[in-house]
């Protein structure tokens, strides 16, 4: 790490604001380090946990609520809509009121709309409170990566996105496998109580333990306005946007799966909800063990855009070969080369998440709220595009979904390539 009062951006070291202390060092400093780990982990596993969970449970609500599988796909996509948005305000009040207060507010509100989603009797109010539900989970998702970048800077930063990428990547191993066997004792209400119970939690633990990371004089002070100046500013950098396009569009390949896998794996393939859940763990646990080969074993020694051009490079082909598996070019396939498709997109993800993060945060260390809010945003409003894209030919055919996700895959490449232009990031100054 650069000295106190420097901060590394690709290589450059210019001055800036204080560096927060490491969490390194004495065995106190260690643990007060660790904890706040485990707290950012636990607000960036809400997000899986509250689209996870649910997923075994999608073809029983279609039943349950009488309503055809297009519609019930669309309260993924409120709940990702509302956390998008969510973002953009949370962020900038992040920025000027600090991280905490926004944070627990946010998780009061995520509380009481998931115990109402849990009584909805509509699809349609159920849409309404996942889009409530969204919009409040969004401040853990924003305040988890802004507090980060108070904290970190440079390869620190990106070892500590792996770090966190295997602490929240618990939630989608164990969120399906949780929510397969809720289905086994209750109806999918049953989930929404289990989320209820997990805010509650989670809640307790962010205002008991995590402590303010954003010191009064590193505040902005303005309004709405100056908000949107900070991030219109933030867009005008090209290579900043170049790496928020690359991300977000990346996760809408991401998202396809999320939202087609549970039709794909149980209608088309005839799997049980309980081997939904085991493949869907199988593939999180691919994504968790490629992001940490990234932290510990690649970043600081590989360049940040040379591992991120490898994992959109892995994607894109294993999107390919999904389109050309489920549109019948090879014959008939089976669920294990889909399933095995499918295992290497989205453990690419693990080369392609937390490094499109720490390049767009290195280059923000003035904003990093709204920073953070606009690379959430992105991210959530093209997975919410994405999502009802897979279901358009309905529920027996695998080929939307690899179409979406390699028109994704090949814009998120070509983003990367025409604006962040990584052969020649050793040669620009990368601040803004």
């Amino acid at each position: 790490m650069p000295e106190s009062g420097q901060k590394t951006t690709q290589g450059h070291i210019t001055e800036s604001a204080p560096a927060a202390p490491a969490t390194g060092g004495t065995p106190a400093a260690r643990s007060v380090g660790l904890l706040v780990t485990l707290v950012l982990g636990g607000l960036t596993a809400l997000p899986p946990l509250s689209m996870d969970m649910y997923l075994p449970a999608l073809p029983e609500v279609t039943g349950a609520l009488h309503a055809p599988a297009a519609t019930v796909q669309l309260t993924l996509t409120a709940c990702l809509a509302g956390m998008a948005l969510g973002q953009l305000v949370v962020g900038p009040m992040s920025d000027k009121w600090g991280r905490r207060r926004p944070l627990l507010a946010g998780m009061v509100v995520y509380v009481l709309a998931t115990a109402v989603c849990a009584l909805a009797p509509t699809a349609e109010l159920l849409i309404g409170f996942r889009l409530l539900q969204g919009l409040a989970g969004a401040a853990g998702i924003v305040i988890a990566r802004a507090v980060v970048r108070d904290l970190y800077d440079g390869v620190e930063m990106a070892r500590f996105f792996s770090t966190l990428m295997l602490i929240s990547g618990v939630a989608p191993i164990i969120a399906p496998l949780i929510g397969g066997q809720i289905l086994r004792i209750t109806d999918w209400r049953g989930v929404f109580h289990v989320l209820t119970v997990i805010g509650i939690l989670l809640t307790f633990v962010v205002w008991r333990f995590l402590g303010e990371t954003l010191p009064p004089e590193r505040r902005h002070e303005g309004g709405v306005g100056d908000a949107l100046r900070t991030m219109r500013g933030l867009l005008a950098d090209r290579v900043f946007t170049g790496y928020m396009l690359a991300g977000g569009l990346a996760f809408a390949a991401l998202f396809a799966y999320i939202s087609a896998s549970p039709f794909v794996v149980q209608e088309i393939y005839g799997a049980s909800p309980q081997t939904f859940s085991l493949l869907f763990g199988l593939n999180s646990i691919g994504l968790v063990a490629v992001g940490q080969i990234n932290g510990k074993l690649l970043v600081g020694r590989v360049s940040l855009d040379k591992a991120l051009g490898w994992g959109l490079g892995i994607i894109l082909l294993a999107a390919l070969a999904l389109l050309l598996m489920t549109s019948g070019v090879f014959g008939e396939v089976g669920l294990v080369p889909v399933a095995a498709g499918l295992f290497v997109l989205m453990s690419a993800m693990g080369l392609a998440m937390p490094n499109t993060n720490a390049q767009a945060l290195m280059r923000t260390p003035h904003a990093a709220g709204s920073a953070s809010a606009l690379l959430g945003t992105s991210s959530f409003l093209v997975g919410a595009v994405a999502s009802p894209l897979v279901g358009i030919a309905g529920e027996h055919t695998a080929v939307p979904m690899a179409v979406v996700q390699l028109t994704c895959a090949v814009l998120s490449l070509a983003c990367f390539l025409g604006l962040c232009r990584p052969w020649r990031s050793g040669k620009e100054a990368t601040g803004v």
